[in-house]
């Protein structure tokens, strides 16, 4: 498992494998904080759609950030055929029930992404607000490249949508390069994004490339 530790105003910030056991909750917030405004169509209300989140964390498929020992960051990743957020159909029903299930199972299936053969599939990562700006995401991602490297992964892919340049400037600064852009128009009024492009940062044999701290 890697470690790094950088100054963050609070403390010290510790990386980490796997979401601690307890922050089922806080990972969710975090994460519907990040991409509720995308996944909001097929998961509101918020006080259904974070508990549903919790409850289908696969806890292994992160990397997180922690400041004096509280969860303020997390990157996920899609490997061997588990992510982040899980929740099969028959979850979603249960929760949201079969009428208002069925359409919103349509919507979560537009954010299906499955990986090629030696791909790591990033599902993004989501930063406290109040820790942003210290270098807490490019420490996740060096993370994820490590986990990749120790898979034999030859490339790390991710999507980001127009509506989130931060992100995107953060990724092409630690080593992604847009390969893909598919405009979706019709999504804007729905979802509120028109494009999502596919980025992609090859993964070296020896370790992830690039520094491990900002």
């Amino acid at each position: 498992m890697g470690l790094d530790e950088t100054e963050a105003g609070r403390g010290p910030v510790t990386v980490r494998r796997g979401v601690p056991a307890g922050a089922e909750g806080r990972a969710a917030e975090l994460y519907w904080d990040a991409f509720g405004r995308k996944l909001g169509p097929a998961l509101n209300p918020p006080d259904k759609a974070v508990p549903f989140i919790a409850a289908h964390l696969n806890a292994d498929r992160a990397v997180c950030a922690l400041v004096d020992g509280q969860l303020v960051g997390l990157a996920g990743y899609q490997l061997d055929g588990r992510a982040l957020t899980g929740g099969d159909a028959s979850a979603v029903l249960r929760t949201y029930g079969h009428l208002r299930g069925l359409h919103r199972l349509l919507l979560l299936a537009l954010f299906e992404r499955h990986p090629a053969a030696g791909q790591l599939v990033m599902d993004g990562i989501a930063v406290d607000p109040d820790t942003r700006g210290r270098g807490i995401g490019s420490l996740l991602l060096e993370e994820v490249a490590a986990v990749a490297a120790e898979h034999d992964c030859r490339e790390i892919r991710l999507d980001v949508i127009d509506t989130n340049p931060r992100a995107r400037a953060l990724y092409e600064r630690r080593g992604f390069t847009a390969v893909r852009t598919e405009h979706t128009p019709y999504l804007r009024g729905l979802l509120g994004f028109g494009a999502v492009t596919s980025m992609r940062r090859p993964v070296e044999a020896n370790g992830p490339r690039g520094p491990r701290t900002p």
